[in-house]
């Protein structure tokens, strides 16, 4: 990637041989340096992007040794803004707030998702804006991807801001999710472990990387097992993009309905009576199985030793039903009701 002409915000490249039959949009994802697909497509229709001088369509197909020009168009300043949205509050005093988060809120604006955010419903319900430097972040001490649903802390004030950074920098703040998970595993409990950084070919994951990457740990337990799938509980030792997900999907056991990381392909392949059965739970899954269910932490005001667990919801309990689930929504192991102690 060059800048030849002197040009901020110019990028360039020469088609290796090896892209050749590939398509315009998706060598840009590949080697675009984390810009999304969204973006690249309303920048090519937009004519931001030249292949040989010429305007391609978005499926122009590749041959090698074309030279690719793209000026990204510069983005839309985001702003956060007061949101009437329906928001689950498990805790609030005048230093923290917990929240359940439901599937699909985003937690705070970002291009692509400028509004309806968590953050945006948290201005409304507030008032104001919760601590911290970042305008589009305010209050946010870590975050749960979109499709993820369960509980997250909000810190209130800026001494609670910086006291829940370092819990979650020390690992004492405890974090525990249940991830329905492709396969086996071979050991009914086990720690992983593996750096994690930006996948080299495919800029907008994440994958477990030799260099560059961040220590990740990751604790599993199996709590149920339905053969072909199994229910994990899974504990955090620290707290990357995408860790749980990264992980699973590294050691062949991807979380279900996991667009970016999993196989759900894998539902042909199951043998025998139970084939039906997990193209069902393929198709009833609406998103990603993953749940936020508990969260330990200490109080930042006077230390004193907070644990909340959220029962999953009601379309994570529908695919284990389906299943034969032999627990309760609110079965302690999952771990049960909501609550504080």
């Amino acid at each position: 990637m060059s800048d030849p002409d002197g040009q901020a915000g110019l990028l360039s490249w020469t088609v290796p041989d090896a892209d050749a039959g590939v398509r315009l949009d998706a060598f840009l994802v590949a080697h675009g340096d984390g810009f999304s697909r969204t973006r690249i497509h309303n920048d090519i229709a937009g004519g931001a992007v030249l292949v040989d001088g010429r305007s391609r369509p978005k499926g122009y197909r590749l041959r090698g040794g074309e030279h690719v020009t793209y000026r990204p168009a510069p983005l839309p300043e985001l702003q956060a803004v007061p949101q009437d949205l329906p928001l689950d509050v498990v805790y609030q005093d005048d230093d923290i707030l917990v929240v359940n988060k439901a599937a699909p809120m985003v937690v705070h604006p970002a291009v692509g998702h400028p509004d309806g955010t968590l953050v945006n419903a948290l201005l409304h319900h507030l008032g104001a804006a919760p601590a911290g430097d970042d305008p589009l972040r305010p209050g946010i001490v870590h975050r749960l991807d979109r499709d993820t649903s369960g509980l997250l802390v909000v810190a209130l004030t800026p001494r609670a801001h910086q006291n829940l950074s370092e819990q979650l920098a020390d690992h004492t703040m405890g974090r525990t999710y249940l991830a329905l998970s492709w396969g086996q595993w071979n050991r009914s409990a086990d720690t992983l472990s593996g750096d994690i950084g930006r996948d080299p070919r495919r800029r907008q994951r994440m994958a477990v990387v030799t260099r560059g990457g961040r220590r990740a740990v990751t604790r599993y337990e199996v709590v149920e097992d339905f053969g072909f799938v199994q229910l994990c509980r899974v504990e955090l030792e620290t707290g990357r993009t995408h860790q749980i997900r990264v992980h699973f999907a590294h050691n062949h056991h991807p979380v279900v309905k996991d667009p970016m990381y999993g196989d759900d392909g894998r539902a042909k392949g199951v043998h025998g009576l139970d084939r039906k059965l997990a193209g069902q739970m393929v198709r009833l899954a609406p998103r990603l199985m993953l749940h936020a269910a508990g969260l330990h932490l200490k109080h930042p005001d006077d230390g004193r030793e907070l644990s909340f667990g959220c029962p999953v919801p009601a379309d994570m309990q529908a695919v284990l039903e389906l299943l034969g689930s032999r627990f309760a929504a609110d079965d302690p192991l999952h771990p049960g009701s909501a609550g504080l102690s």
